[in-house]
């Protein structure tokens, strides 16, 4: 039963890189996956809750496979090489009917990758806890930012080295106060 799951989600991302969310159907997944539509209607209420339900597990397996972060620029290159990647699928979710879903669970995301490295740097726990509280939302911020600035230009220029730069910009900055 997993597995079926998998593959309509597989089959969906793939869809999502061919072409627009709103033309994407119930039975071009269904299709794609040698599936009737009831198995589709099983595992998925409709095609948003595909959506979310996608978008939370990519987001879950990002963080499972990172989950020790060593700076806010690891922090945020497992994000930025898996936006490369699904690039196209991105950019279909966010000029979509679903984009305030999507850019709602993107700050959820966000949030919690910023939290899970903040949890794990030394360089943050003598930190108070206002303080850590607006470096969290400040990195937060700066991470959705980025990504809806890149979305907004169609992923036109390359997101890794435009963070880097931007976080030794940022180095820089604070070693040179």
């Amino acid at each position: 039963m997993k597995k079926t799951k998998e593959t309509i989600i597989d089959a969906f991302w793939q869809l999502l890189e061919e072409k627009p969310f709103n033309k994407i159907t119930v039975q071009n997944i269904v299709e794609r996956c040698h599936l009737n539509r009831n198995t589709f209607y099983y595992h998925f209420q409709d095609i948003p809750n595909l959506a979310e339900y996608t978008v939370k597990s990519w987001a879950d397996q990002i963080i499972q496979n990172n989950y020790e972060f060593g700076s806010p620029m690891t922090c945020l290159v497992p994000l930025i090489e898996e936006c490369n990647q699904h690039k196209k699928a991105f950019q279909h979710l966010y000029n979509s009917s679903q984009k305030d879903e999507f850019i709602t669970y993107m700050n959820h995301v966000a949030l919690h990758i910023v939290k899970m490295f903040m949890k794990q740097s030394s360089h943050y726990v003598l930190r108070s806890e206002q303080e850590k509280e607006t470096l969290i939302h400040f990195y937060k911020c700066l991470m959705i930012g980025i990504l809806i600035d890149w979305l907004e230009a169609q992923g036109d220029y390359d997101l890794k080295p435009f963070v880097e730069q931007i976080f030794h910009l940022i180095e820089t900055t604070i070693q040179a106060h």
